[in-house]
């Protein structure tokens, strides 16, 4: 708690935020309490809170992994079901590998691969001008380059055929099903970082028709999905001549597709 603050004033911000409709307003007082450097600044972080915006903004970062991620307004806050997607992507990786995270965001995922899997080559790609700012402070730029551009387009020549891991945690949400989203998402994320097109899957196939292209022969992509989706996002790598099949976390709620050359 901040210095200034006497004990029973988390108690009172706990109390706001459970009359606005927190679900967690107890964590989430200790988190903004913790974080104000004034009383004044507390109050405008509570009202910010009050009226919607997400925590992480509020903040300036949230926990992935066990790590701490910086979050920028209007970058998307990654999910803890997302972990599932580094989990399985770190099995497969090894000193010296080369590693895309295309769709990179505030580059959380590949912030958990360099801690899981040391030594690897990490470019990371996103098409958002903020999502790139946000994940050059996420990344160390002696581990990673983090690059501007759809998809592969921005990535180096030279390791066109030699990388062994492509992971995604690209955009899924199908067009019309956004306006059911938490208002956290749909009002304060960037709807880049959330369409998927009209089934969700545009992005997938154009990732699966580039994905072989990219990868080093047994080089893997994987890609996070919906489990509703898993099946068109299957199709899509199976055509592309990779071999997919879905991975399920019931413990994350997470559904992965690894499509291996």
């Amino acid at each position: 708690m901040s210095r200034f603050l006497p004990p029973e004033s988390e108690s009172a911000v706990a109390t706001r935020l459970r009359s606005a409709g927190s679900v967690f307003a107890e964590d989430e007082a200790r988190l903004l309490t913790s974080a104000a450097p004034t009383r004044t600044a507390l109050d405008d972080m509570v009202k910010r809170r009050v009226a919607g915006e997400p925590l992480e903004y509020i903040l300036g970062w949230t926990e992935f992994c066990g790590m701490r991620i910086t979050v920028e307004p209007g970058v998307f806050v990654p999910r803890r079901r997302t972990e599932f997607l580094v989990s399985r992507a770190a099995a497969l990786c090894q000193p010296g590998s080369v590693v895309v995270d295309v769709c990179c965001g505030s580059g959380a995922v590949g912030a958990a691969l360099l801690a899981a899997a040391p030594g690897i080559e990490l470019y990371a790609t996103d098409i958002d001008p903020a999502a790139v700012r946000c994940a050059s402070r996420n990344l160390p730029s002696r581990n990673a380059r983090v690059l501007q551009g759809d998809l592969f387009e921005p990535l180096p020549s030279n390791i066109h055929g030699r990388v062994a891991v492509i992971v995604a945690n690209a955009p899924y949400v199908p067009t019309g099903e956004i306006r059911m989203m938490p208002p956290e998402a749909r009002l304060y994320e960037t709807r880049v970082a959330l369409d998927g097109g009209a089934a969700g899957v545009d992005v997938h196939r154009r990732l699966a028709a580039e994905a072989a292209g990219w990868l080093a022969p047994g080089g893997s992509a994987l890609v996070e999905t919906s489990a509703a989706q898993a099946e068109l996002t299957v199709g899509l790598f199976a055509d592309a001549g990779l071999r997919p099949r879905v991975l399920h976390s019931p413990a994350h709620d997470a559904t992965v597709i690894l499509a291996e050359l």
